[in-house]
């Protein structure tokens, strides 16, 4: 296997449209890459031009010690597993696996073992003999796998790979991918538009936005630490809760209020001086519970009405408005601006931004009726109105 370098890689089509903007960014050996983002934002891209199937504006991609701007992709020594499982329907899964290999003159003795190999890996043994008609859609997708892993390249390039099937075999393919990846030691760079796949994969996730890397760093930091307003929304689910605050100074306690909330800010240094100005908080809603239950904390509570209370057996979602200015999702994809906060309409401003709070399996929190939430002060996240960026 070998390791990855972008260096300042950028694709722009004839038409001006800037698919994917001085990308810089190194996959180490070994290691499971995500690309992660919305439609549109230039993860696919990248990956293509990585693989050869996409022309290279400018920049450079270096897979170990080569930099094959200009080999064809059957010179780069990757294999890539599509979306679509694209198998061939009258062959056997064996076929469809050794297919690649009898192309390249591979000897039947060692396509036969590395078939037998990828197979017992992904639990394929006992349908090497069946077309693909006849498979799931999980054993389709573990087949198309099985076909990249016989040729042993230095890097696999996986593209939405699970997005065909339905919810409860992505869960379990998730894992399967990650488990094969693991025990082969192979670098991968894997895209996906969901972020949940994306936290549970990665060693490490890149986020793009229009061409651009916003963050990249261990699900954790991205998680803990997002750079951006943009990052902080698009990681977690439910999204990160975002509010206008402003930010005051009581007698040397710094304090964010909004609506008729008000949560003590300690330890935030970085937020002096933003004393007087607005800014924008945000709360995970695993970092909101029933203070009947958990106690009120040292931060303060907010206070609220219970709008929606949605029971999923696991945990409890509250949804509640806070009476403040709300921070739309078109406000974080434009970096936001003061106008924009102050523009929301008459009936956005009466219910003010909408949170959710993920609380306690003991909250007796019902529709209609007021409820105090507890905050962890340690996780509260401050971003500027300006830029959008971390404080």
């Amino acid at each position: 296997m070998a390791e990855i370098a972008l260096d300042r890689l950028t694709k722009v089509y004839p038409d001006g449209t800037n698919a994917v903007s001085e990308l810089d960014l190194q996959v180490e050996d070994a290691e499971l890459m995500v690309f992660v983002g919305p439609s549109g934002c230039g993860k696919t891209t990248a990956l293509r031009m990585v693989a050869g199937l996409e022309d290279i504006t400018s920049g450079s991609v270096r897979i170990g010690e080569r930099v094959v701007n200009k080999l064809p992709p059957k010179d780069r020594d990757v294999a890539m597993v599509f979306q679509n499982y694209a198998l061939y329907p009258h062959m056997t899964a064996y076929d469809n696996m050794a297919f690649g290999l009898k192309m390249r003159s591979v000897p039947r003795t060692e396509i036969r073992r590395r078939v037998d190999d990828a197979a017992r890996v992904l639990g394929l043994e006992q349908v090497l003999s069946k077309k693909p008609r006849t498979l799931s859609g999980g054993q389709r997708q573990r087949v198309a796998m099985g076909r990249a892993i016989v040729r042993e390249p230095q890097a696999f390039l996986m593209d939405e790979p699970l997005s065909n099937l339905d919810a409860k075999l992505r869960v379990e393919m998730r894992a399967e991918i990650a488990r094969i990846q693991r025990n082969l030691g192979a670098t991968t760079i894997y895209v996906t538009h969901d972020q949940v796949e994306a936290m549970t994969l990665g060693d490490r996730v890149a986020v793009m936005r229009d061409g651009y890397l916003q963050q990249v760093g261990t699900p954790k930091d991205l998680y803990e630490r997002p750079l951006n307003l943009f990052v902080a929304e698009f990681i977690g689910s439910p999204a990160m809760n975002l509010v206008g605050v402003d930010i005051v100074d009581e007698n040397g306690l710094l304090a964010a209020v909004f609506g008729s909330n008000r949560l003590e800010v300690r330890g935030r240094d970085a937020l002096r001086p933003f004393v007087g100005r607005r800014v924008i908080l945000g709360i995970r809603p695993e970092d909101l519970d029933d203070a009947a239950v958990v106690g009120y904390g040292s931060a303060g509570t907010i206070s609220a009405v219970v709008d929606i209370r949605e029971d999923l057996g696991s945990e409890i979602l509250v949804h509640f408005g806070v009476g403040a200015p709300a921070v739309r999702g078109e406000d974080v994809q434009a970096a936001l601006g003061e106008e924009a906060l102050e523009a929301t309409s008459d009936s956005a401003r009466q219910k003010g931004s909408l949170f959710t709070a993920r609380v306690s399996r003991d909250s007796s929190a019902a529709e209609g009726e007021p409820i105090e939430l507890a905050v962890d002060p340690r996780r509260l996240h401050f971003f500027e109105i300006e830029t959008g960026g971390a404080i």
